[in-house]
């Protein structure tokens, strides 16, 4: 029985992110599910300026999706395989 709890529980948490998915904008309850982050640490991060958001009436917080997509996909790490190319084409042109 529990175990039938915790798969409900997933597909459901699945079923709400494509539906979240589809909004442009999202309160901080629905960016909570969506970037897997704390409430708590999304009112720090706003509070910081760490993340863009909107306060259309100075109370609530509203966060746009596409914005929030970019956020979250900045500072990417190199991967290995493009680390190697990058060194070999450094050392190509740097021969002396």
């Amino acid at each position: 029985m529990e175990q039938n709890f915790k798969e409900v529980k997933q597909q459901l948490a699945i079923i709400l992110s494509l539906l979240l998915g589809q909004k442009k904008a999202l309160n901080l309850e629905q960016t909570a599910t969506y970037t897997g982050f704390s409430k708590s640490h999304l009112y720090k991060l706003t509070s910081t300026g760490g993340i863009p958001c909107y306060k259309p009436q100075g109370k609530h917080i509203y966060f746009d999706k596409e914005e929030l997509d970019n956020w979250l996909l900045q500072n990417r790490k190199a991967t290995t395989e493009e680390l190697n190319g990058q060194a070999e084409d450094y050392l190509i042109q740097n021969r002396a």
